[in-house]
Order: C-alpha cells, then sequence, then structure tokens
C-alpha cells in the first residue's frame, strides 16, 4: 500500500486522490482475500465506514482552526511591504561586512518566519527582495540561489509554524509546547547559516565581495533598522507571547496576529479591496490543498493500521541491532530519504503518528523527537527532486539562474542543517529546557 502511494505520487497526480483511492482500492483488495481466499484480515466496508467519523473529528477539531488563521496572517504581511524596510535598512548595516548582504537576507529570513510560516511566501519574497541586489554586487550565483532556498525554509520550523500545528494535533500534543521546543533549534538553523558566510568570506574573497556604494554606518541606519524591525517583532510577541505566557490557546493566538497582520498592512496604507480579496482567495486555497489532503491521509491511515502497518513499521523498528538510539537514527535518515520524494505534510499525516509511539516507548522525550522530525522535513524542501524552495525560487529567479544553478547552491546548506539536527539529537536540552522552564 505505501509502495503505491510513493510510486503514484511521482506521476504528479494529486496527492488527495490518490491518499484516498488507494484506502478504497486495498479495502477492496481486503475483502477479496477475505471473502474468495479465505484470509481473516479484519478490514471491510464496515472498518473503512470509520473514516466518515475520524474526517469529522479533524473537521471540527479547534486546534486546526489555526491553520487559515497563520495562512492567512503570512500573505496579508507579505503585502504589506515590511520585508522591503528591512532589506533596506538592514543593508546599509550589514553592507561594509564581507558577506553582510548574505546576512541581510537571513535575519529577514528569520523575521519573516515568525511571522508568516509559509515557505513559498517566505522563498518568493527573499528572491524577489534580496537575489538581485545579492547578484548586482558580485555574488556567486550558487550562493545566492542556495542562500534565499534556505533561509526561506526556516518559516516551516521557527513558530507560529502551520507544520508543528498539524504535528501536534497528529500526536495529541500541546502546540505550545513544540512552538516553544522549536525556538531555539531554527535560531541555531539561523546562526549557521551566518557563521558559514562569515567563514567562508575569510576564505573565499571573491564569493561574497562587499558592495562598492555602501553608505556608511551611522545614526540614522541603526534608528532605521529599529523602525523596520519594530513592527514584526511586536506581532511575534503579541502571537507567540499570549500563547507562552498561558493568555491564549494557539488558534486565539492566529486569531490575534491575522488582525495584527491587518492593522499593520492598514497603517503602512497597503490594505484595500483588492488585497484583502487576493489574500483571502489565497488563504481559502491553501487551507484547501491542506485540509483535502487530511480527509484523503485520515482514510490512508485507517485503513493502512487495520491491515497491520502500524504493528508492521513497530515490529521492524524493534527488531533492528542498532539499540534506542539507532532506531531513532534510522527513523531520521529514512525520514530523510522519504523527503526526496513526498511532501512533509504526507511524511507529517502518515509516517509521524506511526513512529512516534515507538520512539516514545523507548523512553525518549516526545517534544524532542518531533522537533528531530520537523528539522529534518525542513531538510527535505532543499533536496531534489522533489525540493518545493528550488521550484518556487526557480519560478521568480532572473535570467542565467537555472535548476543546476539551484541544486549546486543548496548542497552546502543541506550540510548545515544536518549539522544543526546532530546538534539538537546530541543535546537534547535545546529542545526541552525552554518548554520546561514555561511549563515545568
Amino acid at each position: 500500500m505505501f509502495v503505491s502511494f510513493i510510486g503514484l505520487i511521482l506521476t504528479g497526480f494529486p496527492v488527495a486522490w490518490v491518499l484516498g483511492g488507494l484506502s478504497i482500492l486495498f479495502t477492496v483488495f481486503a475483502i477479496v482475500l477475505d471473502v474468495d481466499l479465505g484470509f481473516t484480515i479484519g478490514v471491510d466496508w464496515a472498518y473503512t465506514s470509520l473514516s466518515v467519523n475520524r474526517i469529522w473529528d479533524v473537521m471540527k477539531n479547534w486546534v486546526l482552526v489555526a491553520l487559515p488563521l497563520f495562512i492567512f496572517m503570512g500573505l496579508m504581511l507579505e503585502r504589506s511591504g515590511i520585508a522591503n524596510d528591512l532589506m533596506s535598512n538592514l543593508t546599509r548595516v550589514f553592507g561594509r561586512v564581507r558577506g553582510g548582504l548574505a546576512i541581510t537576507v537571513t535575519i529577514i529570513g528569520v523575521l519573516l518566519a515568525a511571522t508568516t510560516g509559509i515557505i513559498g511566501a517566505s522563498v518568493v519574497l527573499l528572491a524577489l527582495l534580496g537575489l538581485p541586489v545579492m547578484l548586482k554586487s558580485g555574488y556567486r550565483p550558487e550562493l545566492a540561489s542556495g542562500t534565499v532556498c534556505a533561509v526561506g525554509t526556516l518559516g516551516i520550523l521557527i513558530p507560529p509554524s502551520i507544520m508543528l500545528v498539524l504535528m501536534a494535533d497528529r500526536l495529541a500534543m500541546a502546540v505550545g509546547d513544540l512552538f516553544m521546543g522549536a525556538v531555539v533549534p531554527g535560531l541555531i538553523l539561523g546562526a549557521l547559516y551566518i557563521g558559514y558566510f562569515l567563514v567562508l568570506g575569510r576564505l573565499d574573497s571573491g564569493a561574497l565581495p562587499v558592495p562598492e556604494d555602501t553608505e556608511p554606518v551611522n545614526l540614522a541606519a541603526i534608528a532605521g533598522v529599529f523602525r523596520a524591525v519594530l513592527a514584526p517583532f511586536g506581532l511575534i510577541l503579541a502571537v507567540l507571547g499570549s500563547i507562552f505566557f498561558g493568555i491564549a490557546t494557539p488558534t486565539e493566538a492566529a486569531g490575534v496576529g491575522a488582525f495584527g497582520a491587518v492593522l499593520l498592512a492598514a497603517f503602512r496604507h497597503q490594505l484595500s479591496n483588492k488585497v484583502l480579496n487576493d489574500v483571502l482567495q489565497q488563504t481559502t486555497t491553501t487551507t484547501a490543498f491542506i485540509f483535502a489532503i487530511f480527509v484523503g491521509a485520515t482514510a490512508f491511515s485507517l485503513v493502512l493500521r487495520g491491515l497491520g502497518g502500524d504493528e508492521l513499521i513497530e515490529d521492524a523498528l524493534m527488531g533492528l541491532p542498532f539499540g534506542p538510539t539507532g532506531i531513532v537514527i534510522t527513523i531520521l535518515f529514512a525520514t530523510f530519504v522519504l523527503g526526496f520524494f513526498l511532501d512533509w505534510i504526507e511524511i507529517s499525516l502518515i509516517i509521524l503518528p506511526l513512529v512516534a509511539p515507538v520512539v516514545q516507548s523507548l523512553g525518549f522525550d516526545l517534544i524532542w523527537f518531533t522537533v528531530l522530525f520537523a528539522v529534518c522535513l525542513q531538510t527535505s524542501f532543499l533536496t531534489p527532486p522533489v525540493g518545493f524552495a528550488i521550484f518556487y525560487l526557480k519560478g521568480v529567479a532572473p535570467e542565467g539562474i537555472d535548476v543546476r544553478t539551484i541544486y549546486r547552491g543548496v548542497l552546502p546548506f543541506i550540510l548545515l542543517q544536518l549539522l544543526g539536527l546532530a546538534l539538537i539529537f546530541v543535546w537534547e536540552p535545546l529542545v526541552t529546557w525552554l518548554p520546561a522552564q514555561a511549563y515545568g
């Protein structure tokens, strides 16, 4: 059933229909085995009808109401023009540093990640703002495109993240725990990128030249950065702070963020009926795509478990001769490989619920493992052939930036993300310390 799923995904057929269709086909297959061949499997039409109740549970889940609200917040902020101000002001401050433009793009990416959480929006926006400036300043096309792709993927990890909301729902965890657990790992990845630029600038000055027309740093430039950062930082504080301090649930905080994004767009004179209509339509489309996959994955997971898929995976993992740590490494490696072919939504909805109970039974902290899993999935946005960040960038990249150039550019950042994954794996408190401080 799982092999059929991967094979059909590679055909380009819509994921939701593949998931739902396979659940029906394998139910028919199970009935044929039971009735005609005498095998007792336990999956029949009565069992499959349970998916109706499961889908109803998904659609009435108040936690998932946060998804369209966070998507709306990110799209509205994209239209507000905040990123333009950040780019112009941060360039004035870091322009004289070798690699300063790449550092500027990274800082903007971290702020966008904490306010939008949408990979496509972040990559496209960073590409339109930062890529032409870096290329004009003499940056190598591979490095410039790799920087935009890697930094743009931080939006799926740094909270508020729609991926973490989905994971928390699938594992019946508190969203606030995952949000807090992912803060430090997300900042570590951003710091690794900046460290890479500083070291590379020392070793290879031609890769990260200093722009010739850079203005000197003065108080006006610093004040401009402060003003540009103030709005997104205030929104981050309103959303994440209200969750962390127990003032609001993640769903309520998502509403606060959506309303705050509208106010920022209005304050910056970027709000109009056309903008509001476009954002609402994009939000509706994106939400519909995600929930269509939800429906298909619910039916698929139900039949997969009815056929004994969860028991098969658990027995296979527990039978590995590697010990508990080796089993976790095996799961992460398999997730990394699956990321070459599958999107994070399918992996989060199908694979994570199957392996998480095994990891928890081995005595590992579930928050720690889920954040590790999320970092692993973030890497999948950069790995061919289904690296979505690569194709987002290719859609808006200037002439001379082809897919092969982008592939070469993302390789160092994939290695940096694997280094970050290793750091989180070795030092569990990087994930667990902040939730423990907040919630004991």
